[in-house]
């Protein structure tokens, strides 16, 4: 499997209801690969599934990863198998590091808005932050008191965070009054979709710079008419493929026997990142920036599709 490694379960412990943290080592017990605050990781599971999974631990660290893994209701294998299947001692494939939500280290200004298994990622970043010499904002939102994880490692991160459980305070956190609240401040959201779509809502006025986010599950895709097929033609080996409207671009290689890194399948880990040579794609992804899809160099091929009748791909 190219570009992974193999690791071992060494601690799983419980965080909160529902939520475990998840500490992965290297089988010879040596370094692994950095990473930057705001990193993810491809888990390969043994039921066969792979997820991605934000890390919550010190950048500085080199002898583990550490994700947090939130019990999903609706999940579709990854979370169910880690909290009722796997056990200490397991080994699997993980992806390298990848990151799509990192941190602007040259501003002195942070405020993170967190929900629920949210704060992963961002624990990572305040952790960095706080090696710094830098207490950031936090404000962090939870169902109730049993869904709050890492409370004594983010009150030493944090200058004062603020806890906001929604079942007592009667609603959900205020975001637009957060934002109004820090006028010069670099925003970073992580949670649930409802709480995202709100955050871009309330930054919109705010230059992309500053407005950072990150998201679990895909964003809504507004509905652009009957789904048109299209052709994309692998650069590397000249080969044209036909991608029908019901099937995705990387459905189509994988299935012809194209090499294709992808995990989520929904647009939003960016494992299948792809460098666009020619043509118009029609972006559905909720990794790229608005600039960046606009310059239209990468494409997200699990989920995007083409405008101009045709692509070429680096692959």
């Amino acid at each position: 499997m190219a570009d992974t490694m193999r690791v071992r379960a060494s601690v799983l412990k419980w965080e909160a209801r529902d939520v475990v943290s998840l500490e992965l080592r290297a089988l010879d017990g040596g370094p692994l690969p950095p990473f930057t605050a705001g990193s993810h990781i491809d888990l390969f599971l043994a039921n066969g599934i792979t997820r991605s999974y934000s890390l919550s631990n010190d950048p500085a660290e080199t002898h583990r990863y550490v994700v947090g893994v939130a019990h999903d209701a609706n999940s579709r294998g990854g979370s169910r198998y880690i909290h009722e299947t796997l056990r200490i001692g397991a080994e699997f494939e993980i992806g390298r590091p990848r990151n799509h939500f990192s941190l602007d280290e040259t501003t002195n200004d942070h405020v993170f808005i967190a929900g629920g298994i949210g704060i992963t990622p961002i624990l990572s970043m305040m952790r960095r932050l706080h090696a710094l010499g830098n207490r950031p904002e936090l404000y962090y939102a939870v169902r109730d008191h049993a869904c709050l994880s890492f409370a004594d490692e983010i009150r030493a991160l944090s200058r004062e965070p603020v806890f906001h459980i929604d079942s007592e305070a009667g609603g959900y956190l205020d975001i637009a009054s957060i934002v109004e609240a820090h006028p010069g401040a670099d925003f970073y959201c992580c949670g649930p979709t409802p709480m995202l779509d709100t955050f871009e809502k309330a930054t919109a006025h705010l230059p992309e710079s500053r407005v950072h986010l990150e998201r679990f599950s895909a964003a809504p895709v507004k509905a652009t008419g009957v789904e048109a097929s299209f052709q994309v033609e692998c650069a590397k080996s000249g080969k044209v493929f036909e991608i029908p409207p019901d099937k995705s671009i990387a459905d189509v290689l994988e299935a012809a026997g194209v090499p294709v890194t992808s995990s989520c399948r929904e647009g939003v880990c960016g494992s299948c990142e792809t460098r666009v040579i020619s043509g118009q794609p029609v972006h559905r992804d909720s990794v790229l920036s608005k600039s960046e899809k606009v310059a239209n160099k990468t494409m997200m091929i699990c989920v995007s599709r083409c405008q101009s009748g045709r692509l070429v791909l680096d692959l």
